[in-house]
């Protein structure tokens, strides 16, 4: 635009010319007419709607294939522990696992007093009482997923003092005044979930000490040498309850600490079955990768996982899992970002460049039944779930269900917009999309998708999001952004938010041709 601009103001510089003097011959005038009119006529002009140049995308399926494990949907973050009694919170447990058939969950705050489950008597003696724990991981486990255990806060009478992080609900921060009796908080608590569930099932379990202690989350001074007590008292009592149990750590944002903490766990024999860590889209890249570049959040996912992947490789210890317990684009709320139908194509992109760099990655979080700042407000705020107040489905959610139909394997391609993949039945599923950043104005593209080695007709399934399919966001921009829909309106969001039926096209000699809007997503089964 800037460029159409100064042409513009050229072309009246030219015209004032022209008219400006009188003593101007008659031949000048015809120069300078004739150059005006070359200018009007190389103008470019406004940019089109829609690329006019197709994007190719080459699929070789003689291509060598390696396996696609859906490391992006196995595991989701969510509010913390005490949410989880909600009916609210278990139906969005519910709606997700539908369409993800995702394993494990996690959650901060087991050890909040909330849950009730530490205490001391008049002498000082751990009291325990697991009754809300019961019923947290008891709604967890009779819906098919796996507890991913945070062992986090510190309960008021163990905190060695009266240490508050800025969430809403106050979780207290501090060490513990007593290091056996974290010790034995562990030990009492992981020998109840074997007595309650079997070894067999809290086998399957991950337990992870505490949450982003490079942070404010955690108070021990110095940071890094008290968080490696914290975790060496936690991990002993819980080898000791059952070798077979799985503990890992260091869970820190921004990627730090990894390559720290295997060297600390091998040096001093303490057990480590996985590493943990966080990062988001809009991380700096100094405090994630130590240099100074502006990196784009589309990006600053996938170079932090491949950082710690590569700090594994070269550790001690170069088989551990890497398991990223947090992600997403964004650590704020910003509804342009994490309401909208930017997240479809950022997902898909997520998934392009982390393929073969992680075990598992914990989207965070499944639902906006959600408290960390307090109470919601409104229904779009720019809250991390895939489903919204009162269980309406964001963008987001349709993205992970369209992406849960991808296959097995995936299939070579030389395009950074897609991913090819097959199904176990042989079928191809191939996503398809148009990602822009947030702040940038894009414009819709085609794509000619050429599939070699796919001889004669087939029938494409074609599903999508995007503003107009499986985004409730302009229904609500009609409705006048009600900060409290009523029951009504509530519906009619839902009904916008479903996806609808896929479009069908027939595809002849392995060609198909696509259009994305701006931040579309298509995902094409091909049977």
């Amino acid at each position: 635009m800037a460029r159409q601009q100064k042409i513009v103001v050229s072309h009246n510089s030219v015209a004032r010319s022209l008219f400006s003097s009188s003593a101007r011959t008659s031949f000048l005038r015809f120069v300078l007419a004739a150059l005006w009119i070359v200018l009007l006529c190389v103008t470019p002009p406004a940019q089109s709607q829609t690329q006019t140049v197709p994007e190719m995308v080459d699929v070789d399926l003689s291509a060598g294939v390696h396996p696609f494990p859906h490391f992006w949907e196995r595991m989701f973050g969510s509010g913390r522990a005490i949410l989880s009694l909600r009916e609210s919170y278990r139906r969005d447990l519910h709606d997700v696992k539908q369409i993800t058939g995702f394993d494990f969950v996690r959650f901060h705050a087991i050890f909040h007093d909330e849950v009730g489950l530490y205490s001391e008597n008049a002498h000082g003696a751990p009291v325990y009482n697991f009754s809300y724990a019961d019923q947290i991981y008891d709604g967890l486990v009779q819906n098919g997923v796996h507890p991913f255990v945070e062992l986090s806060f510190m309960p008021q009478q163990l905190a060695a003092a009266e240490i508050f992080q800025s969430f809403w609900y106050k979780p207290i921060i501090a060490p513990p005044k007593d290091w056996s009796k974290w010790g034995d908080l562990i030990s009492h608590f992981s020998q109840h979930l074997v007595d309650r569930y079997g070894i067999d099932e809290v086998s399957q379990w991950y337990f992870e000490v505490w949450n982003e202690p490079n942070l404010d989350f955690w108070a021990g001074d110095p940071k890094e040498q008290t968080y490696y007590q914290l975790y060496d008292v936690a991990a002993k009592a819980i080898k000791a309850v059952n070798p077979r149990l799985r503990v890992g750590g260091p869970a820190t944002a921004q990627a730090a600490w990894v390559d720290r903490f295997i060297q600390h766990v091998t040096e001093n024999k303490i057990p480590a079955d996985f590493v943990s860590t966080h990062v988001y889209g809009n991380d700096s890249a100094e405090n994630v990768l130590g240099v100074t570049e502006s990196v784009p959040r589309t990006q600053m996912v996938c170079r932090a996982a491949r950082k710690v992947h590569d700090q594994v490789a070269a550790s001690p210890q170069p088989n551990l899992p890497i398991i990223w317990s947090e992600y997403n684009a964004s650590y704020k709320n910003e509804p342009d970002v994490t309401d909208s139908t930017f997240m479809g194509p950022w997902l898909a992109d997520t998934i392009r460049q982390c393929d073969g760099l992680t075990q598992m990655m914990a989207y965070w979080t499944f639902s906006d039944v959600f408290e960390e700042q307090g109470v919601v407000k409104e229904p779009f705020y720019g809250g991390f779930g895939l489903l919204a107040e009162r269980s309406l489905p964001k963008p987001a959610f349709n993205a992970f269900k369209l992406l849960h139909y991808l296959g097995s394997e995936r299939i070579p391609v030389d395009s950074n917009d897609a991913i090819v993949t097959r199904r176990i039945d042989g079928s191809l599923v191939i996503a398809l999309w148009n990602l822009f950043l947030p702040e940038e104005h894009g414009h819709a593209k085609q794509v000619s998708l050429s599939i070699r080695g796919l001889t004669g007709s087939h029938h494409a399934v074609i599903s999508r999001v995007d503003d107009t399919h499986g985004s409730l966001l302009n229904a609500y921009e009609a409705m006048g952004r009600p900060q409290s829909p009523t029951l009504a309106e509530i519906e009619r969001l839902r009904e916008a938010a479903q996806l609808g039926s896929p479009e069908t096209q027939d595809v002849e000699g392995g060609q198909l041709m696509i259009t994305l809007p701006p931040q579309g997503l298509a995902v094409i089964e091909i049977q």
